[in-house]
């Protein structure tokens, strides 16, 4: 029985085939038209219950069964009313006399006027909604795939939610491209019903005045009857299927169900509900105007609206703030904020007596790990006494940055500051800036597509955290500039951004002994014989932090201190390598992590690299010149500058795809070649073949060579 039920949809879909060949007795029809009906208001409603469209992905494929359910039943009526005398059930009877009442002409019309409404109106504005939505959604993915990446950079979400999300995207694409084509059906049903309908009507009365001999009044009248009744039970379950189908494309903007919306919307307009209240009851003034029903009317909207404006007024607002210091964002605690450490005292005397004090002076010497600045109309986004949520998404980015690397980031300490703009902001490393911005608060930013459908009116601007042209916005054109292909984006989610790509880029800085040391504490809880035998002996505290500050420099995560220590004692007694050749040890600990690099840069099982020619790598190798530190590449001035302008190119090819830049070597040279590089472009990561799993297919969409110039130079 379970079985039998998983193929269900098989056996009606192959029933209603049936239904065009097997002539089908009246009783039957009936049920069938019942059946048809109610499916048809069960998918207008679950279209108007559901939250997006996703969750009724199946839409698409119900919208042809349920067209090719009607079709077949269509014939099937055709049949019998062709063959039976104009009968064909008692469904399509009650409807053809409660709708002709007696007067052929006006039935037709109002028959005619249901059609064409559908055809016209309904269907032909779902067709077009449709077309729009498909076409906008394909050009809008790039854009949307890089908002996810941005979410990704920042701590708001971890990979799992960001492959998800991705998946949604592609779900949504495949989505609107299937509703694109399946509005098409419900238009050539649309038609069909039309054609049905004059064959039913020209071809039944031919044959009731030939074969029955009745008289042309009587046969019109019996024929009349049964074409208006069959095109009304097929049209409206018709009509209802064309209303979801409208309903599902332009659920595009919405956050809950339809009836959820409407309340929820029209409730917060209590201006616009008494407006319109008054004007309906001017129209009392007019002669002849149903006065009653307009005063019903107008009353219950002005006092509808008054009593949702005590209501919202009623509610609690936001409290404004005075004052705003510097605070600091929350240290190593992940889950809440600690307290803002309070500011000291003004000084009982002046500042030059207050400095007189040389311990006083001593408190001018500290210098943050991270700092940032902001202007005076950044300053909501910071205090959360005015519902600033800044600090609650350094929360977050510092606990996912923690997970997915193993290093905590440091207090960042938040101050305003006169000598900024009032739009902009300052990171500090150390006391030094880093990077600067400029936010507009009252705005959004809008990231232009490759291909935008038209231009948004904004203020041209860059994205400060990856370079992207983009577009300031007003909030009211944030739909229209979805709409066009733009990736928009609040202020907050751009400052955020913007924080997490510099920390990322410097937190091998931001490593301090300190810190080295909480995190081999750490790890004696879960391995202390491991720590014991490493420190002191074998392993300094100085030569930890050398490392790790290298392995955060390329990117490569930390968290996974236990292979990294078995992997530097292994190196140190096994191999007989001197505790010097940290490049060594280096490669040697990237080797024994390389599931956790492979998995970095990998998508679906697969990684994009950029390879160097065999010729080339032999000449580099050649260039290897010893150096009181190790070895270092002296390459020529021609051979640099063409592996440069090589990179510049190859570098293009990855634009179109999410995953970051990366050069293969192979692992003599890899460091070397890290180095060279990373001067000019501190983005792109160098792997070596021994820190990529066996088990992923490597990828080459582009080679560096040794070219006519590089050998030249040589």
């Amino acid at each position: 029985m379970k079985k039998l039920l998983s193929y269900s949809v098989v056996l009606f879909v192959l029933t209603v085939i049936l239904l065009l060949i097997i002539p089908l007795p009246a009783a039957l029809v009936d049920v069938a038209i019942i059946l048809n009906m109610s499916l048809s208001m069960m998918i207008l409603v679950t279209t108007m219950t559901i939250r997006e469209p996703l969750e009724f992905s199946i839409f698409p494929s119900l919208l042809l069964i349920t067209t090719l359910f009607r079709l077949g039943i269509n014939v099937s009526t055709t049949r019998n009313i062709l063959t039976n005398s104009g009968s064909s059930g008692q469904i399509i009877k009650a409807f053809g006399d409660f709708i002709l009442r007696g007067n052929v002409v006006v039935g037709m019309i109002i028959f005619l006027i249901i059609v064409l409404m559908q055809f016209i109106v309904i269907t032909k504005g779902a067709e077009r909604v449709s077309e729009v939505a498909a076409r906008f959604t394909l050009d809008a993915m790039p854009g949307k795939q890089m908002a996810i990446d941005a979410d990704l950079n920042s701590g708001l979400i971890n990979e799992q939610q960001a492959k998800l999300r991705r998946e949604k995207i592609q779900r949504e694409a495949d989505f609107y491209g299937s509703m694109d084509g399946a509005t098409k059906i419900v238009k050539g049903d649309s038609v069909m019903s039309l054609i049905t309908t004059a064959i039913n009507l020209i071809g039944g009365s031919i044959i009731g005045i030939i074969q029955s001999g009745d008289s042309i009044g009587n046969v019109l009248s019996t024929y009349s009857i049964a074409t208006v009744g069959d095109g009304l039970v097929g049209q409206i379950p018709s009509l209802l299927i064309s209303t979801a189908t409208g309903m599902i494309v332009t659920r595009a903007v919405s956050e809950g169900s339809l009836n959820e919306d409407v309340s929820k919307q029209f409730m917060a307009q209590p201006t616009a509900i008494m407006i319109s209240g008054v004007v309906v009851g001017v129209l009392t003034v007019i002669p002849g105007m149903p006065v009653i029903q307009l005063m019903i009317i107008s009353l219950g909207l002005i006092g509808g609206g008054f009593y949702l404006s005590r209501r919202i007024k009623a509610e609690p607002g936001l409290a404004m703030a005075g004052a705003f210091g510097g605070i600091a964002a929350p240290g190593a605690e992940p889950e809440g904020l600690e307290p803002a450490p309070a500011e000291e005292a003004p000084p009982p005397v002046s500042e030059e007596e207050y400095f007189k004090d040389v311990n006083n002076v001593y408190t001018l010497l500290t210098v943050e790990a991270i700092e940032m600045e902001f202007g005076y109309s950044l300053i909501p986004l910071v205090d959360e006494s005015v519902g600033g949520r800044l600090i609650n998404r350094i929360i977050i980015f510092r606990r996912q940055y923690a997970q997915d690397m193993g290093f905590v980031i440091p207090s960042i300490r938040l101050r305003d500051s006169s000598g900024l703009n009032t739009n902009q902001y300052c990171i500090k490393i150390k006391g030094e800036e880093v990077a600067k911005g400029e936010i507009l608060v009252d705005y959004f930013l809008a990231l232009e597509p490759e291909n935008p459908e038209k231009e948004i009116d904004g203020i041209e601007t860059i994205e400060p955290a990856y370079g992207i042209p983009s577009r300031w916005i007003r909030p009211e054109d944030r739909e229209l500039a979805e709409i066009y292909g733009y990736t928009v984006i609040d202020p907050l989610s751009v400052l955020v951004t913007h924080l997490s790509e510099v920390v990322k880029q410097h937190a091998h800085e931001l490593i301090t002994r300190q810190e080295v040391m909480h995190l081999v504490e750490n790890t004696k809880k879960v391995s202390p014989e491991l720590i014991e035998e490493a420190f002191p002996n074998l392993i300094s505290y100085s030569l930890f932090q050398k490392i790790l500050t290298s392995l955060l420099k390329e990117g490569v995560p930390i968290k996974d201190l236990e292979t990294i220590l078995e992997t530097m004692i292994e190196t140190i007694s096994d191999t007989g390598l001197p505790v010097k050749d940290v490049d060594g040890m280096i490669e040697n600990i990237r080797a024994a992590l390389k599931r956790t690099i492979t998995r970095m840069y990998c998508e679906d099982g697969s990684m994009k690299v950029i390879t160097l020619d065999a010729e080339l790598e032999r000449t580099m190798v050649g260039c290897l010149s010893k150096g009181e530190r190790g070895y270092y590449l002296a390459l020529s001035p021609d051979i640099l500058q063409s592996l440069i302008n090589q990179v510049t190119v190859q570098l293009k090819k990855f634009s179109g795809f999410s995953q970051s830049p990366v050069i293969l070597t192979s692992q003599v040279m890899r460091v070397h070649f890290y180095r060279l590089i990373d001067q000019f472009y501190p983005n792109v990561r160098v792997l070596s073949f021994n820190e990529i799993s066996n088990n992923v297919q490597i990828q080459s969409i582009g080679s560096l060579t040794l070219d006519n110039t590089g050998r030249k130079g040589a």
